[in-house]
């Protein structure tokens, strides 16, 4: 194995396992919620769960552009404009956390009013939204941290980070919702009470990290408008795009919704098989993105070539495993999330979808990554916007035509266009083109 492989699996494994650990926190909360009286208390797990993918997952742009900043800074050796990048990225994310807080029961209500689900199900989702917001801040900054600890290549501390995090997470749900009876408000309660935590050990790491004899921070410099119009710029497109997707996903519950609690129950189960092989794949998109963006700095277009085609091969390989596992072992898995024999029985009888979306889900994975690291947010967000629109029509009428059967068909159909899309710009317009061996690319305008 030549050194560029060896350097990938090295990035790529502990990011892997390092995001692994967020499913295995929602599988958590699934089974916990999946083992209460009735459908509805899953179901209201399920919605406030995907409010937060848009309060908290929809800022994850100071993750990704702090993420192809940091490594442009690192590939080019600016070790000013590097810290600046971080400082930048904290004030934004604080910025944001306080504003959550201060508007957090009306924007609560209004979005899982908008997703839909019966009353029941919603009062539980109000519940686990409002203990979980508290978390705002140390979420978001939590985003700049692990951005940082992945630009500069440091994939293991990064894991090591998240474990903590959703270690305190898992323990601290057991103890609220079993020990001291709060329901599903104890599993919001004890997500907010681990960001908080993570904070605290995340910025002891940054501290650890610093680079020494560094000139203090002027904050002329920290709010030079360029710098800022472009950290703004970026932030911008990636939250487009990340709002886009997230609103894919909020329309296919929705939709799901309208089927019924069993259905709404049911997708979630089966979203949680996505999320397992979407964050593993991460892992191999994170490690092209931080590749991507230090030979961006460089000016290293072999290097950035290698790294996009090397990350890729090992990535389509652990896709098509994870298809092979959800095939084989799909049964098992479901029937420790949830012993309720209505949604079981449903899940099965969806569970091939499932099963085929990690070999259609991966190259949208990758593109996604090479974009992010050489901060080429224009034509990211382009291209969702458009696979977006398109997912939104074929969802109404292919559910129309064959139910929730429809519904996968149709989310399938949208990671190929998100592919397709992000392929084609690629062609149209390359990321590094002929520049001198060695000579440093300027900052994307």
């Amino acid at each position: 194995m030549n050194h560029l492989h060896r350097r990938i699996l090295g990035l790529a494994i502990p990011i892997a396992l390092a995001n692994l650990t967020q499913p295995l926190l929602s599988a958590v909360d699934t089974a916990i919620a999946g083992h209460l009286p009735g459908p509805a208390y899953l179901g209201g797990v399920a919605l406030g769960s995907l409010f937060f993918n848009f309060v908290f997952w929809g800022f994850g742009f100071l993750r990704m552009a702090t993420t192809g900043l940091v490594a442009q800074a690192h590939g080019a050796a600016d070790w000013p404009e590097l810290r600046a990048v971080v400082a930048r990225s904290a004030i934004l994310a604080v910025g944001i956390g306080v504003a959550l807080l201060l508007v957090q029961r009306p924007l609560a209500q209004l979005a899982i009013a908008l997703l839909g689900g019966s009353a029941e199900v919603q009062g539980n989702a109000l519940s686990y939204s409002l203990a979980r917001i508290w978390s705002a801040p140390a979420a978001l900054l939590n985003y700049v941290v692990l951005g940082t600890l992945l630009g500069r290549q440091h994939a293991g501390l990064a894991l090591l980070l998240q474990l903590l995090i959703n270690a305190a997470n898992a323990g601290a749900a057991f103890l609220f919702v079993y020990g001291f009876g709060w329901g599903i408000a104890g599993l919001g309660g004890a997500t907010a009470l681990a960001d908080w935590i993570g904070l605290a050990f995340g910025a002891a790491l940054l501290w650890r990290l610093r680079t020494p004899r560094s000139p203090p921070l002027v904050w002329r410099a920290l709010l030079d408008p360029i710098a800022m119009s472009r950290l703004v710029r970026v932030n911008r497109d990636i939250f487009i795009r990340t709002l886009c997707l997230l609103s894919a996903f909020a329309w296919f519950a929705h939709l799901g919704a309208g089927e019924g609690d069993v259905i709404l129950a049911t997708n979630a189960i089966l979203l949680n098989f996505q999320a397992f092989m979407s964050y593993t794949l991460d892992g191999f998109a994170n490690a092209v993105e931080t590749l991507a963006g230090a030979a961006l700095g460089a000016g290293d277009r072999k290097g950035l070539k290698s790294a996009i085609r090397v990350s890729t091969i090992w990535a389509a390989s652990v896709a098509a495993l994870f298809s092979l596992i959800y095939f084989l072992l799909g049964p098992a898995i479901i029937g420790t999330l949830t012993d309720q024999a209505a949604v079981r029985g449903a899940a099965l009888t969806y569970l091939p979808w499932a099963a085929l979306s990690p070999i259609v889900s991966v190259w949208g994975f990758q593109l996604d990554g090479v974009f992010i690291g050489c901060t080429r947010t224009r034509e990211l967000r382009d291209a969702m916007m458009i696979s977006v629109a398109v997912f939104f029509i074929l969802e109404v009428l292919f559910e129309h035509l064959w139910g929730n059967h429809g519904l996968w068909i149709g989310f399938l159909l949208f990671m190929l266009l998100r592919a397709g899309s992000l392929g084609f710009w690629l062609r149209v317009n390359p990321l590094l083109p002929d520049w001198p061996s060695g000579a440093r690319r300027p900052a994307p305008s």
